[in-house]
């Protein structure tokens, strides 16, 4: 249960001091500093060692109000002829100044005043911006976000130098009281939208929120979908051109990935380079990155559903060819394909929890030794290494890693279906898949637009990639306000 705390400000600094120890007792962080104002004035200052910058404490709050040549007639002077710090608010609740202290700021009581002055103090170590591992691109910005929500919205505001561009800050976590922050162009985003963000993050009543995972998981639609519903990145760039689409993006501090609604699964197997190299090769690459997601889908389903029931569409030639080779394995396909297939879910998972340096060598060595030693102890046929080979590298294709993830899920189960009834199983499993996938929404847009609203000029942007002068109005399924983004 949350705590309460007291919400008024006493005009004696020492009896505030007092309740904020008691409160915060047992906290070797805390720093609590007692201090005359111009001689005969007291004040007081209480921040987190560590998360508040001394320097600036030291210099432009501490040494303006104990200077004793200042003359002051009473305690509301100060603020306006001492204190030279550039950002400062006051609160007249000493619970808001207290959240505030505990998120990096100083808060100084003076006497005879029943409020208090929250100075903008925060100054932690925080990691530097660098170029994000997940999503790298050939051509394209180096930028990543960090873990500090304000340098975060600072790269997306360099890239959006307009009025109309607006950050909300809210507080989620009834203990952690983690600061996010909800991003739109106020003229281009859809009427209700950012109202329906902002309704489902208020209903979010959790202890604490240490990433943008939580709201993730406790804002989207269908909850029970193996399918992301929103999408979540690393590059400001990214998050600059969905709000320029119309889209509301979501910033949580203390997490460098930043959510994006709605959105589409188009939108999720685009690549920012998709838009940054010339329209001919960014749809070729399209076109053979949607191929590949096919071909991870469907292929060990293929294998075993040919191999078990249909021998007789293999060529003669290559029917030989796989007896040949399965010869000697005591498993049937579906158990050969599901070792295989968990076998390769096991390498990966232990090389993304490696440290890097050796990761990528172990995966490369570990796989090259582990299906040599299969193949030769005759636990499965050549073919089938081929087969899962195939299915990893086409698996990487996918920009976004919560689909790719998705897909072995499918992939899994229309192995199963192959297994029960052959090809039958693998076209039905794929028609439960795609009802599935029509019937999904993301706040309120269809999850496969633009191809069921079958509207052409959204198709310049789905499969094929059209010239940029060709493509003058944003997606008519995002049913923006201002519906031109080139004249």
């Amino acid at each position: 249960m949350k705590e309460e705390i007291k919400d008024k400000i006493s005009t004696n600094s020492k009896d505030n001091i007092a309740y904020i120890k008691e409160l915060l007792k047992d906290n070797s962080d805390i720093v609590y500093r007692e201090f005359l104002i111009c001689k005969n004035l007291k004040g007081a200052l209480v921040y987190v060692d560590g998360m508040a910058d001394k320097l600036l404490l030291n210099d432009y709050v501490l040494e303006s109000l104990m200077l004793e040549e200042n003359e002051i007639v009473n305690a509301q002077e100060i603020k306006d002829k001492i204190l030279s710090v550039s950002d400062l608010r006051e609160v007249d609740k000493l619970s808001k100044g207290i959240d505030a202290f505990l998120s990096g700021d100083t808060i100084l009581f003076i006497d005879s005043l029943d409020k208090a002055y929250v100075l903008a103090t925060r100054f932690w170590p925080a990691r530097g911006v660098a170029e994000p591992s997940g999503e790298t691109v050939v051509r394209g910005s180096r930028e990543g976000f960090t873990e500090t929500i304000r340098f975060n919205t600072a790269l997306v505001r360099r890239r959006i130098r307009d009025t109309r561009f607006k950050i909300k800050a809210v507080t989620l976590g009834v203990r952690s009281k983690t600061d996010t922050a909800i991003m739109y162009i106020d003229d281009i985003v859809r009427d209700g939208l950012v109202e329906e963000v902002e309704n489902r993050i208020s209903k979010i009543n959790i202890d604490a929120v240490l990433d943008s995972g939580y709201v993730e998981q406790l804002i989207e639609d269908n909850k029970k979908s193996i399918f992301p519903q929103i999408q979540s990145t690393e590059r400001p760039d990214v998050v600059a051109a969905a709000l320029y689409e119309g889209r509301v993006a979501i910033m949580v501090d203390n997490s460098p990935f930043a959510l994006i609604v709605p959105t589409t699964l188009p939108n999720l197997f685009q690549s920012p380079d998709d838009y940054y190299q010339r329209w001919i090769s960014s749809t070729l690459v399209r076109i053979i990155r949607i191929m590949g997601i096919v071909l991870s889908i469907i292929m060990p389903a293929l294998y075993v559903a040919v191999t078990s029931f249909h021998t007789d569409i293999i060529p003669t030639k290559l029917a030989y060819s796989i007896a040949a080779t399965r010869e000697g394995v005591p498993f049937p396909a579906f158990i050969e394909a599901i070792i295989m297939e968990i076998s390769l879910a096991f390498l990966m998972e232990s090389i993304v929890r490696l440290p890097k340096p050796i990761g990528a060598t172990i995966g490369i060595v570990g796989g090259l030794i582990i299906g040599q030693a299969a193949v030769s102890a005759g636990i499965v046929s050549p073919i089938m290494i081929i087969i899962v080979a195939v299915t990893a590298i086409t698996s990487f294709m996918t920009p976004n890693y919560e689909v790719s993830s998705a897909f072995r899920i499918v992939r899994f189960l229309l192995i199963i279906a192959a297994a029960i009834i052959g090809l039958y199983g693998i076209v039905l499993g794929l028609v439960i898949l795609l009802v599935h996938l029509v019937k999904l929404k993301s706040f309120g847009i269809a999850y496969l637009s633009p191809a069921v609203n079958f509207n052409t000029r959204d198709f310049k942007d789905f499969i094929l990639k059209f010239p940029i002068d060709k493509m003058k109005k944003r997606p008519r399924y995002m049913r923006t306000k201002d519906k031109i983004r080139q004249k």
